[in-house]
């Protein structure tokens, strides 16, 4: 949500949705790479400008104008006939008009996303390289207890409940059909050795398809998440052919990308942690490693293609950069490693790119953040972009702009380096001290300080500043992308480590002279939302208001798979889920605190935040609390300024 005012300009909805508008305009023209594509000589690209699709030819721009010229942009595989060859109906799964299988869309889930988006899963349907096969997840969640949601637009509430297997208790059972579009067969892949609750458990995960689309692969997981197998099976007989590898590790293993076939098809590329950082393993199709590709304290933070010939990989990493993204190019027989989107003048920022077939050539999307946005067209025999397809204009270039700084403070263990953007107001006055406001997530999967515009901020922020606040975020041990111990380290006691980062970044808020020591507040949403009431109450002499917006409070109460992987399962780590519960803590509520909870939240249900609010009432403590009666986890569209205006006025009453 874009949000920013001039200072002393009336804070209003209206001005707000102009922002929205604005920020649309002007920063992001070209929003996705998928805007990009080259044509087959690998030289032309083209693009949308101004809704009209343009082509550039290395030397000038012109517009395509007839449909000859757009046709060769159609993707090859056709995704969008893919699409329409597949039906959910009533629960059922259709292909080509013929059933394939029965489900009811609730019990019984066909097709779609399964152990809650975990695991880089984001859907449910798998079609092989040439389309005449479909895999596809079947989810039997009958077994997991309904857990009540509330409709209150109705006449008469009505209860709309959802499937929400909890930490601890039982979990839904996955299994993998192949439908043969030909043959008209189905067949379910034997992914269980026997019939044990432990086998029926396993997480489903990865899934890919040989090049031949003889086989499927899967990525296995127990319900530790302590073990995976990397299983092949027959897409005919659906029988398990062998395990290529297995890969364990004491805290868990999170496989989060299918393999990626070479253009021989002959060997394949795995992304594991198994050294400590997210690197890339070369396989033979049989399982035996040939060579770890890439290597170091850095993360590959994505694979984006091999070149026409398959001798180099193209992938996204911080190599140079721990707060941003480059694209590389790493040769898999030498094992050398060339950064593709340097600036020239030695900057780096955070990238996106889309290469041509032949990987000779490649449009390169990026900001950083001092740099809204820039598309710069580049190629291997240049040092420079050779040419730049736009340059965003600022779009707050007539706004008095608050300061954006990145820079690093020391971790509560004395050695790692956190990476920290601080904001501060514009035209500050010597010798003022100013209310400062800590945005706090700090959970797994996050990275909210990053070398891109605005240093990974949103106008929200900058507004706070414009209106006198310092507004200061780190990201500690716990968040993404500085490998494995670093974000495994708060293993089975989460909020302990985070916290005691987070007060580090206190310690260094206090040094600056314009910090007012006795206005700090601390905001957060969801993990952020468990670690702002957890430093609150933590530290009450530290924090004069905290804004806590749908935050976990007792982790038995959220879904196994993050759950469990994170803090085991209740009955093995009976003393950290007792430690991090926020109801035994309740009675240490001083000063001000807005809980926030969307009323039909599926992420984190609502029981977490209405319980907590018992618990201040039974300790004689006061707590505000306000609700969105028809929201899920995030307050998304015009309530959202609602939100924002909510939370201002809640700082402008008791911080500032």
């Amino acid at each position: 949500m874009a949000v920013l005012l001039m200072a002393g300009t009336a804070f209003s909805q209206e001005k707000l949705l102009q922002w929205d508008q604005l920020m649309d305009r002007s920063l992001y023209p070209q929003r996705e790479m998928s805007s990009f594509i080259f044509a087959p000589d690998g030289k032309t690209v083209t693009y949308y400008k101004d809704k009209e699709l343009y082509a550039f030819d290395g030397k000038k721009e012109f517009k395509l104008e007839t449909e000859a010229q757009r046709d060769w942009r159609k993707p090859k595989d056709n995704n969008s006939k893919l699409e329409e060859r597949v039906e959910l109906k009533e629960g059922n799964l259709y292909v080509d008009g013929n059933l394939v299988e029965r489900g009811d869309g609730y019990n019984i889930v066909l097709g779609e996303s399964v152990h809650r988006n975990e695991f880089g899963i984001n859907g449910g349907l798998f079609w092989s390289p040439k389309a005449s096969r479909l895999a596809f997840y079947r989810m039997d969640q009958s077994m997991v207890k309904d857990y009540p949601l509330v409709n209150t637009k109705a006449r008469e509430a009505e209860v709309k409940p959802i499937k929400y297997p909890m930490a601890g208790m039982k979990s839904h059972e996955v299994t993998v059909g192949v439908w043969d579009a030909a043959a008209q067969k189905l067949v379910y892949l034997n992914t269980r050795k026997d019939t044990t609750v432990h086998e029926r458990e396993m997480y489903l995960t990865n899934i890919a398809w040989s090049p031949d689309e003889k086989y499927v692969f899967i990525a296995k997981i127990n319900r530790e998440q302590n073990h995976m197998w990397l299983e092949q099976y027959d897409a005919v007989s659906g029988k398990l052919v062998k395990v290529l590898f297995e890969e364990t590790n004491p805290r868990y293993v999170e496989p989060c990308e299918p393999m990626f076939f070479t253009p021989k098809g002959d060997q394949f590329l795995w992304i594991s942690m198994r050294d400590g950082y997210k690197h890339l393993y070369l396989y033979n199709l049989d399982g035996t490693l040939v060579k770890q590709v890439t290597k170091g304290e850095y993360e590959v933070e994505g694979f984006i293609q091999f070149d026409k010939k398959g001798e180099n990989i193209f992938i996204y990493a911080n190599k140079d950069n721990l707060a941003g993204r480059d694209a590389y190019r790493v040769n898999l027989k030498k094992g050398t490693m060339e950064c593709l989107t340097m600036q020239e003048n030695g900057l780096h920022g955070t990238h996106s790119v889309a290469l041509n077939e032949q990987g000779t050539m490649w449009v390169d999307l990026w900001s950083s953040v001092d740099v809204p946005m820039r598309a710069d067209l580049r190629d291997l025999k240049h040092k420079n972009p050779i040419h730049t397809f736009f340059t965003a204009e600022n779009p707050l270039k007539d706004y008095a702009m608050p300061e954006v700084k990145l820079g690093t403070i020391k971790a509560a263990d004395g050695m790692t380096d956190l990476y920290y953007r601080l904001i501060t107001p514009p035209n500050m006055e010597k010798g003022k001290k100013y209310p400062t406001l800590v945005y706090v997530y700090g959970g797994p999967h996050s990275q909210l300080v990053t070398d891109s515009w605005l240093g990974g901020g949103n106008l929200y922020f900058m507004f706070l500043a414009q209106q006198g606040y310092v507004v200061f975020t780190v990201d500690n041990r716990g968040t993404d992308n500085r490998g494995f111990e670093f974000e495994s380290c708060t293993h089975r006691h989460l909020g302990e480590i985070e916290m005691a980062d987070q007060m580090e970044g206190v310690k260094f808020l206090k040094s600056l002279p314009y910090v007012d020591q006795d206005r700090m507040g601390v905001e957060g949403w969801s993990f952020g939302g468990f670690m702002t009431i957890t430093m609150k109450l933590a530290h009450p002499e530290v924090f004069k208001v905290g804004c806590a917006g749908g935050p976990v409070i007792d982790w038995k109460w959220y879904e196994i798979m993050y759950g469990e992987r994170y803090m085991d399962m209740p009955q093995e780590n009976p003393e950290g889920y007792e430690n991090n519960c926020l109801l035994n803590k309740a009675k240490n509520l001083q000063g001000r605190l807005l809980v926030i909870h969307g009323c039909e939240d599926n992420t984190v249900v609502w029981q977490h935040s209405l319980e907590f609010i018992e618990r201040c009432i039974n300790n004689y403590k006061q707590v505000d609390y306000f609700v969105y009666p028809h929201h899920e986890h995030n307050v998304l569209g015009r309530e959202r300024l609602h939100l924002y205006q909510k939370m201002f006025d809640y700082y402008e009453t008791h911080l500032k």
